[in-house]
């Protein structure tokens, strides 16, 4: 079974290449941030519940995003592996997902830390913005969400390099190519 985290700043194209690596490996995708757009567009209780928070660039609390990914874990044990896309976000998270993973009898095979400059990663999520029409992807969010990150997701990824799991990947190129930079990384797991 392969289990991975993409992991990387908001912007590093975590949901473009996981699109690549759910269809190759066949793995159960779960993005935390795609489920919560989810909800807040069917305006379930969970989606007005976390829009303000989303919409201003915030985390939503442990305790929510627990509940999800024990979810999908729980449907989907018997798939071939589990591709997680911004999740975890905080070490307690990281430490709630090895604890669930530990319930089900699965473990990490890696995490995947794509690597690129912060100017970058602004002009893809301001021009992201335009086409998308995304409602945190403006200047201001951006920068709160850079924030976040520095301050609670970051420090993951020293979690993750105390367990010997994390792999740098260049996010900066062309698509394909970092697919298949992705890809090598994935083949020595």
């Amino acid at each position: 079974m392969l289990n991975i985290i993409l992991f990387g700043p908001p912007g590093a194209g975590k949901g473009t290449q996981s699109q690549f690596l759910r269809e190759k490996y066949q793995l159960t995708y779960i993005s935390t941030g795609e489920i919560l757009r989810e909800e807040i567009a069917a305006e379930s209780e969970l989606g007005l519940q976390v829009k303000g928070i989303i919409s201003q660039g915030g985390l939503v609390s442990d305790e929510i995003v627990a509940a999800i990914i024990e979810k999908k874990l729980s449907e989907n044990i018997h798939s071939s592996g589990f591709l997680f896309d911004g999740y975890p976000r905080t070490v307690k998270q990281a430490e709630i997902l090895d604890e669930m993973m530990h319930k089900y009898g699965i473990s990490l095979s890696g995490v995947l830390s794509l690597e690129v400059p912060e100017n970058l990663l602004i002009e893809r999520m301001l021009e992201r913005g335009k086409v998308s029409g995304r409602a945190d992807d403006n200047l201001d969010s951006i920068k709160h969400r850079f924030v976040e990150y520095e301050a609670k997701t970051k420090p993951v990824l020293a979690y993750y390099e105390g367990t010997g799991k994390l792999h740098a990947v260049n996010g900066v190129g062309e698509i394909p190519q970092i697919f298949e930079k992705l890809c090598s990384v994935i083949e020595t797991l």
